[in-house]
Formats: C-alpha cells, structure tokens, sequence
C-alpha cells in the first residue's frame, strides 16, 4: 500500500508541471426520456474531465464513462477522490494517453435509477444511449466509435456499467465495474431485506427512506417491477407479510430476477458480452456484506460457462478506489482502448 500511496502522490505533484493544466468543468442536458412519477428531475448535471492542451489541439479522444456509486455525489470522484490529479498523474506518468471522462447523475429522487427504462422513473436506458453520448461526441472532441468509448462504475454504478455494456457493445467497447452489486443471488434471498410492514403502509416515498435497505429495494422494484397504476411507491411487490410469515409471489420473483440479476442475463446477451473488446470486474474480500462477494464469486464462474473472456479479480482488503483507479482501471483502458492516431493503448 505504501508503494501505491506513493506513487499517487509522486504523479499528483509531477501532473502539474509535466501536462500543464487540464480542465475539469460541469454541464447540464435536459433529457426527453426522464419522464416519471416520481417527480424525476429531467436535467442531468454532468462533470467532464478534458485533459492537458484539449483546446489547443486538434486531437480526438477516447471517452471513458463513469457511474458513480449513487450513495454520493456524481461529482464525487473530483471533489473527494481528487480524480483531476489523479487522471492527470496517471497521463504524466504514461499510465494512459490522454483521454475525456464524463461523470454523470444517474440517480432517481429515491437512489439509484438501476439503468433501465421504466415507466415509473424514466428511461434511464434511452437517455443514455440516445441521448449522453450523442451529446458528448457533438460537444467534444471525441473518437465517437464504440472502440474508443469505454464504460466504467462504482458498486451500483458498475452494475451499470455492465449493463450497458451487455446491452449495448455497439455503443461500448471496453467495460470496468467496481465492485459491482446486483450481480446474482446472494447468501441471503433478496426479500430478507427490506421492512415489508414499511413497504405495506408506505404513503410516500419519505416513509420507505425511513430504512435505508427498504428504500434501496423500492428502487430496485420501481426499476423491475414498476407499476404506474400503484401509488404512491408505484410498484408490484414480490411479497407480503401474513402475521410473521413472509409469503412471495414467484411469478413476480422470476420477473425481478430475471430483469435484475446480471447473472441471468447472461444467456441471452452472451454474444454482446464476447464482443467487447475488454471486459474487467472487481470486488473487496472482506465486504461487510457477504452476498456482493458470494455474487461475484459466482458471476466469473457463469461468465466461464458461457465462454466469455474477462478478468475478475477479488482483492484482499475494503474499498480502496483511488489506488485501484489509478492501478488496475486506468491501466485496463489503456490496453483496451483505441486511440485513432496511432492504435490501441498508444502513449
């Protein structure tokens, strides 16, 4: 660890003087496809990070988009995580070429949007793909090619970024996920989780933040099991309480699951995943929650089933995302990457 630390912090001081000034700035789009009921915000706030000389060069760029873990800010990985100098160390020390990335908002007035269209809290799915990245290849400089765009994400937002990289490996070529969540079944079932008392008497959505796993599970249910038609939480449940026995409707869990669960999307998304041109994921040992570890574990070994390549990797330790952005993300993009001038991973 000391070694990493310092590294980071011989590249943090280096980057000034070696690059000059990047460029870290905010925009917004107002999105067409964020209609909801629940009151969704349809402007996205974003943060680009433009690398050293951007504006005076006539250079194209490859783009690296990240979801944030959606328990704090999109702006985050600046503000706390000091990614502008970390970025801009990583360049100086030839780590990377010089790349873009767009941070943006993903999240619903409840959590995290999950990433798929719903009718209840927008088409997160349709944003993205129709609307971000056509956005960002109009507004800068980019290599706008599914070669030289990669996709990348913390705990949910690397849930994410699996996802769209499963879904769409014509807009995504490469895809790195942080310690992903919501990958497969863990050692508990799902509904063991949220406070179904709560969710049965709920009369708004400030009632299930009362519970921080219950208001999680609401938006995992208004992403998978939405229903317009049912306020004011606006889903399906998958199941209730009887006196102390918890009854599940398992027409309604196999819909959950098989719409939630990146392990069993693997089957009819095997070919998009064997398309990528990288494909890497993550994850702490010693997670406190013992279910993300258990579904990780089990999601490399699905993924061998169906012969697709990509490198898993469970480290020993708790979160540590600046040294792990700066040891393993950033060195993955660069192998998997293609910068146009002069080929993949190019320096």
């Amino acid at each position: 660890m000391t070694r990493i630390c310092g590294g980071l912090m011989l590249a943090a001081v280096l980057a000034p003087a070696i690059m000059g000034q990047s460029r870290v700035e905010d925009r917004v789009l107002r999105s067409r496809n964020l209609q909801s009921k629940i009151g969704t915000d349809p402007v996205r706030k974003m943060t680009i990070y433009l690398p050293a000389g951007y504006d005076d060069s006539a250079q194209r760029y490859p783009v690296i988009y990240f979801l944030p873990n959606p328990f704090g800010n999109y702006r985050a990985v600046f503000d706390q995580r000091h990614a502008q100098n970390l970025f801009d160390g990583a360049i100086a020390s030839r780590v990377i070429s010089k790349f873009i990335l767009v941070a943006v908002d993903m999240n619903t007035p409840l959590g995290c949007s999950w990433y798929v269209n719903s009718p209840v809290t927008g088409n997160w799915e349709d944003f993205m793909i129709q609307e971000l990245v056509p956005y960002i290849d109009a507004s800068y400089k980019t290599v706008a090619e599914r070669d030289a765009r990669g996709i990348a994400g913390d705990f949910m937002g690397g849930y994410g970024a699996i996802r769209f990289g499963m879904r769409h490996p014509e807009v995504f070529g490469t895809v790195y996920a942080m310690h992903p969540v919501g990958t497969g079944s863990g050692v508990q079932i799902m509904d063991a989780r949220p406070n179904w008392d709560l969710l049965a008497h709920a009369q708004s959505l400030d009632d299930v933040r009362k519970d921080g796993f219950t208001a999680l599970f609401t938006a995992i249910f208004q992403a998978h099991l939405p229903d317009p038609d049912k306020p004011p939480l606006y889903v399906d449940l998958p199941a209730h309480k009887e006196g102390d026995r918890l009854v599940i409707d398992a027409a309604l869990t196999e819909r959950l699951r098989h719409n939630f669960f990146i392990e069993s999307m693997i089957p009819a998304y095997a070919e998009n995943l064997k398309s990528l041109r990288g494909f890497q994921f993550d994850w702490p040992r010693n997670d406190s929650i013992w279910d993300h570890v258990y579904a990780n574990q089990a999601l490399t070994h699905k993924l061998n089933e169906f012969g697709i390549v990509h490198e898993a990797e469970e480290y020993n330790g708790l979160w540590s995302e600046e040294d792990r952005l700066y040891t393993e993300v950033l060195p993955f993009f660069a192998r998997h990457l293609v910068w146009r001038a002069n080929g993949p991973g190019s320096r």
